[in-house]
C-alpha cells in the first residue's frame, strides 16, 4: 500500500494541471475579494468564510476527486494495477488516504490565503477568528471526505468516469441530500440529522463551543467505514478483462 500511495503522490505532485487549477482559484479569488473590499466591516472576515468555504467541496474537493479517483479510469490504469496484484480494497482505502492527505494541504492553506488577504486589506484576524476559520475548514474538508467516500462507490462499481464525478458534484452541492428529504422526510423523522452535513455541522459545533465531539466523530466514522465497504464490494463484484 506505501508503495501505492508514494507513486500516486509522485503522479499528483507532477500533475502540472493542477498547480494551474489552484493558482487560477487563488487569483480569483484575490481578484473578488478586492473588488468587494470597499464594502467590508470587521466582521466580513468571518462571514466570508463561512460562505466561501462552502464553495470548497465543489471547486477543491471536485478536482481532487478527479485527480485522484477517476485518473486511473481515463487513463485505463486500473486493470493493469489489479492485475499485477494490487488487492482492490488496497486501492480503494489508498485512495481515500490521498483525498484526505491533498485534501488537508489545500483545506489547510485556504484559511491561510483568506486570512492574510483581509489582513492586507486591513482587517486583520484575532486569535478566536483564526479558530473559527480553521474549523469552518475543517467541516467542509470532513464533508469533501465523505462525498469521495461515497462517490468511490460509482468509481470502482460502474467504473464510468462522467457518472462518478456528475455523482460526486451532486453529492458536493447538496442536491442528493435535497432530493431523499425531499422523498422520504415525511417518512424518516429527522432525517436531516443523519446526512452528513448535519453530522459536520455538530463537528463543528463541539469544537467552537466546546461541546461533546463523540457522537457526531463516530456518525462520520461510520459513514465512511460504509462507503468504503459499499465501494470494495461493489469492485470486487465487478468484472474485469486482463
Amino acid at each position: 500500500m506505501l508503495k501505492y500511495i508514494h507513486g500516486e503522490i509522485y503522479r499528483l505532485l507532477r500533475k502540472k494541471s493542477m498547480y494551474i487549477y489552484f493558482g487560477m482559484l487563488a487569483v480569483g479569488y484575490i481578484l473578488i475579494t478586492y473588488i468587494r473590499s470597499s464594502g467590508f466591516t470587521p466582521e466580513s472576515i468571518l462571514n466570508d468564510a463561512y460562505t466561501i468555504f462552502g464553495f470548497l467541496p465543489v471547486l477543491v474537493g471536485g478536482f481532487l476527486f478527479a485527480a485522484i479517483y477517476t485518473d486511473d479510469l481515463s487513463s485505463k490504469n486500473l486493470i493493469p494495477l489489479v492485475g499485477f496484484g494490487l488487492r482492490r480494497i488496497t486501492i480503494v482505502i489508498s485512495k481515500l488516504i490521498l483525498m484526505a492527505l491533498f485534501g488537508t494541504i489545500i483545506f489547510g492553506l485556504a484559511p491561510l490565503l483568506h486570512i492574510v488577504v483581509y489582513s492586507v486589506l486591513g482587517f486583520p484576524a484575532t486569535s478566536n477568528v483564526w479558530m473559527m476559520i480553521y474549523a469552518t475548514s475543517l467541516e467542509y474538508l470532513l464533508t469533501t471526505l465523505a462525498f469521495a467516500a461515497l462517490a468511490g462507490v460509482a468509481v470502482y462499481g460502474l467504473q464510468r468516469t462522467t457518472f462518478a464525478i456528475v455523482l460526486y458534484l451532486l453529492l458536493a452541492l447538496n442536491i442528493i441530500s435535497q432530493l431523499l428529504v425531499m422523498m422520504l422526510g415525511s417518512h424518516v423523522p429527522n432525517l436531516t440529522n443523519y446526512m452528513i452535513g448535519s453530522i459536520t455541522d455538530r463537528i463543528f459545533n463541539a469544537i467552537t463551543d466546546s461541546g461533546s465531539l463523540t457522537l457526531p466523530v463516530i456518525g462520520f466514522v461510520t459513514y465512511v467505514l460504509i462507503a468504503l465497504v459499499l465501494t470494495t464490494l461493489a469492485f470486487n463484484k465487478k468484472e474485469m478483462e486482463f
